[in-house]
């Protein structure tokens, strides 16, 4: 299996901005439930976990296949925020076949306006890839746009 990169865009921004792992920016604060997803969260047969934080409008959710507009934020789950379009103040465009199979899984849960939190386990995340986040991590992910 293919692990895709997180977003291209991301990727970029962070190699040109210092802004992942928490070079060169302010963190925000990690989740009090970081460490893992508390016992109610709902959880999917991939093992990904969430939590509506906010709830959205309509009832229309992006396919496997769809562009959207988001904002987020990453946390490993020791609670070290490793990166954030909202850090940067500028949400960020990608189609959900271009991401980790735990943000395709988890935004096409997903409503415009919602902000849901996202325990992502690593086989649905980097799978242990040199350099990138390890283990399960965490996003709260506001879902800002559907563009196609």
């Amino acid at each position: 299996m293919t692990l895709r990169a997180f977003p291209i865009v991301v990727v970029l921004s962070c190699i040109l901005s210092s802004a992942c792992g928490g070079f060169g920016r302010d963190s925000l604060p990690p989740p009090a439930d970081v460490a893992a997803p508390p016992s109610d969260a709902p959880k999917t047969s991939t093992g990904l976990a969430s939590r509506v934080l906010t709830p959205g409008k309509g009832t229309r959710h992006p396919r496997p296949n769809s562009r959207v507009t988001v904002h987020y934020t990453g946390w490993t789950t020791d609670g070290e925020m490793f990166d954030s379009s909202v850090s940067r103040g500028d949400p960020i465009t990608f189609g959900l076949d271009e991401v980790i199979p735990g943000w395709t899984e988890g935004v096409q849960m997903m409503v415009e306006g919602e902000k849901r939190r996202l325990w992502i386990p690593e086989e649905q995340a980097y799978g242990g890839q040199a350099g990138k986040p390890a283990g399960m991590l965490v996003f709260d992910v506001e879902l800002i746009k559907i563009e196609s």
